[in-house]
């Protein structure tokens, strides 16, 4: 459709459900409630998929795995093969890249979405009342309208950024001459996780933090992450408020406020994100603002009662799982009028470093500040762990945090952590007690037992260290 076209109302449309935006929590709310009956209008101006499949978790997953095959070829004296130093093509990284988005993309297309019975239109959306959104020459005049504009890189403010190019993860996938010094002004997940990848590929990588990296993680538990990075030729550098940047002779320079300056060929900013609301018409409907996004209550709705909003645009926390997890809620509550609530305590998030950080639930801080003194901390060194020592990755370690007999958080750094984490975000979710996991027969070896092995923690002082067990045991060993 022309631009021309769009600028007039031509068609109005009565859907059941309105849906802005075709990243991963969009698409999830569009299939889910068209196979349950519900008409459904799918308005996407952008790529289908959405960030996570075209600039965001599907090519750095890719990009990072391609790294970490490169890693293993100059790790591998210790399994009795030689070392060598990698020969990488970052062309051929990148068409590696494309090739696993094109895999996937059929899942999220628009082709796939018009089979599946949802009207999808290729436009940019915008209320035009409280009841009403015009997008591509339609008026949609829905019972109930999802917003999930998701989010787009933040810039910061400092000054000289906006006179140098610079790389975003919307673009950063996209080079296909590999940067010969990268500065990566962030760390955070995105930011470190682009500095490991780039520098296992090749790159001098420098990476730039205003505070500490990964600061929202554990400090134990970073890091070991940290520490890795580092062994592996990333320069970290911490408490470096950047005060200026400037292009130079050969790409860019950053300077600190306490006038250290760092020069590279690119930069990557991966500094924040920010929700996707420009222009979509909040006042026309009735919808306030919040500092991080669209204000919602705890059902995930806005101020205009018949408009929800999920994912990043929402204000919580930014992945692509609690976008989906928003989705079965909205599905819930806009077509069966369940009462709902997304409560993030146990939602999980992976850095996918190498090693990878998991969390879900509180960190030891945070427990300890609403909890005090009746914190307990399981800990489960990988080194104990005989998977974690046939194959080499003894670098790691999990973390339980346990009130009154019940786990309200775990952190873990290691091999796998990513995948271990679902065990303690189903446990925290279901409030189960940590006996529950601490009697579960793990495979051996895996490194499923590291779970075992915290959970199993909370017992030893109590069994192995109490006078009355020793006593209770002789006493019936008497009796035969």
């Amino acid at each position: 459709m022309s631009p021309k076209d769009a600028d007039a109302t031509t068609e109005t449309l009565t859907p059941d459900l309105c849906v802005i935006g075709a990243g991963s929590g969009g698409l999830s709310v569009a299939a889910g409630a068209v196979r349950m009956g519900a008409s459904v209008v799918l308005i996407e101006a952008g790529k289908m998929g959405g960030d996570c499949l075209n600039y965001g978790c599907v090519p750095s997953k890719a990009m990072i795995a391609a790294g970490k095959h490169a890693q293993a070829m100059r790790d591998a004296e210790p399994f009795g093969v030689a070392a060598v130093d990698p020969q990488v093509d970052f062309a051929a990284v990148k068409d590696h890249v494309e090739a696993v988005i094109a895999g996937i993309a059929p899942h999220d297309s628009q082709e796939r979405f018009e089979g599946l019975g949802v009207t999808v239109i290729r436009a940019h959306a915008r209320f035009a009342a409280p009841d009403a959104v015009e997008a591509g020459g339609r008026r949609i005049e829905a019972r109930r309208f999802v917003i999930a504009t998701g989010s787009r890189p933040a810039a910061p403010p400092i000054p000289g950024l906006e006179d140098v190019p610079y790389l975003t993860n919307e673009t950063v996938f996209a080079l296909r001459e590999r940067p010969a010094r990268l500065l990566v002004l962030g760390g955070g997940p995105i930011g470190m996780e682009m500095a490991q990848a780039h520098r296992r590929l090749g790159c001098e990588v420098t990476v730039i933090e205003a505070s500490r990296v990964l600061g929202r993680d554990d400090p134990e538990i970073a890091e070991i992450a940290v520490a890795r990075l580092r062994a592996e030729g990333v320069e970290i550098v911490e408490g470096a408020p950047v005060a200026k940047v400037e292009a130079t002779t050969e790409g860019v320079a950053l300077e600190a406020k306490d006038g250290r300056r760092w020069e590279g060929t690119h930069l990557l900013v991966a500094a924040g994100r920010k929700a996707t609301v420009e222009d979509l018409g909040l006042e026309a409907a009735g919808i306030e603002r919040a500092k991080a996004g669209i204000e919602v209550d705890a059902g995930l709705r806005t101020s205009n009662r018949r408009v929800y909003a999920i994912g990043d645009v929402a204000g919580g926390l930014q992945f692509t799982h609690v976008a989906g997890w928003h989705a079965g809620l909205v599905i819930r509550s806009a077509l069966f009028r369940l009462p709902v609530k997304a409560d993030p305590r146990a939602v999980p998030w992976v850095t996918y470093t190498d090693p990878e950080i998991a969390q879900v639930g509180m960190t030891e801080a945070e427990a300890r500040t609403e909890h005090g003194d009746k914190v307990e901390v399981l800990c489960a060194p990988y080194a104990e762990n005989d998977r974690a020592r046939a194959e080499r990755e003894t670098e790691g370690l999990a973390k339980v945090i346990v009130v009154r007999g019940r786990p309200v958080g775990a952190s873990i750094v290691g091999p796998r952590a990513g995948e271990l984490i679902t065990l303690w975000a189903l446990a925290i979710s279901a409030k189960l007690k940590i006996g529950k996991v601490a009697g579960m027969v793990a495979p051996y070896p895996s490194f499923g037992e590291i779970s075992k092995q915290a959970a199993g923690a909370y017992y030893a002082p109590r069994l192995f260290e109490t006078p009355w067990v020793k006593r209770v045991v002789r006493l019936l060993a008497k009796f035969g």
